[in-house]
């Protein structure tokens, strides 16, 4: 008499440490991805903390804030929904479901690397806008921007997850994707100064970039909590929420 195999799976945190190790690995290939988390940040800071870019955007907090947030931005719109579009029609995202890692594990793996990858690229530009500006942060400070880069991170993250939900086609959401970056840009950050017009000013502080910008503004100049952090807050816990259960909702593993 024969007994029936059995397939022994391997432990839960086995499979995660291999999956972050190879998405890691992959992250750290991607020249485009450094770019995107790191140095297009701080080109934008050093770009404005010169001359007459200072004056404009008004004080060190919003010029830092600026980068922190067009940093989370263009690394997690543009660079996760595209890498993960890529993947799928690639067929990455089919071989690796039939490998014995449940499917929740590999979407969470990459999303950890894409925030743990967030939060570093955030300590540099923190530091480097801290030195240029000559601000002493707390240790409070750098506790809290870090809490408001994971905010950022789950926003754009969302959006991207939401948008490779909906497009199937990889050139498809590069071109989408990039169209959404300039009108978030846009309305955040022109319709913050107003010149747009009292209304625009008003949708832009409903806006993902421009509560970011609001919120790490207010904790690197020291402010005390007030109602339009509390709605920037609220506008950004909403969209992850929105983005989150449409990219769920709708994410397909292959792009037939």
């Amino acid at each position: 008499m024969t007994r029936p195999s059995t397939t022994t799976l391997p432990p839960l945190a086995l499979i995660l440490k291999s999956l972050l190790r190879a998405d890691f690995l992959v992250l750290l290939r991607g020249r485009a991805s450094v770019v995107l988390s790191v140095l297009l940040p701080l080109v934008i800071l050093v770009a404005n903390s010169f001359g007459k870019g200072q004056t404009r955007l008004g004080g060190p907090g919003v010029i830092i804030g600026l980068a922190l947030t067009l940093g989370l931005a263009t690394s997690c719109l543009l660079g996760y929904s595209l890498t993960l579009a890529h993947d799928r029609e690639a067929g990455v995202l089919q071989r690796l479901r039939v490998t014995p890692a449940p499917t929740w594990t590999i979407m969470t793996s990459r999303l950890l690397v894409q925030v743990a990858t967030n939060l570093a690229a955030s300590i540099i530009v923190v530091v480097v806008g801290a030195v240029l500006h000559g601000l002493a942060l707390t240790v409070g400070q750098y506790l809290l921007v870090l809490a408001v880069a994971v905010l950022g991170a789950a926003v754009f993250l969302a959006l991207g997850q939401a948008l490779v939900g909906l497009v199937k086609s990889a050139s498809a959401i590069n071109a989408v994707s990039r169209l959404i970056f300039i009108v978030l840009i846009l309305v955040g950050l022109l319709g913050g100064t107003g010149i747009l017009g009292d209304t625009m000013k008003s949708m832009a502080a409903w806006s993902p970039v421009g509560a970011l910008m609001t919120l790490f503004s207010d904790v690197l100049n020291q402010s005390p909590w007030s109602g339009q952090d509390t709605q920037g807050f609220l506008a950004c816990a909403g969209y992850t929420v929105v983005f989150a259960i449409i990219g769920i909702r709708w994410f397909r593993w292959d792009s037939r």
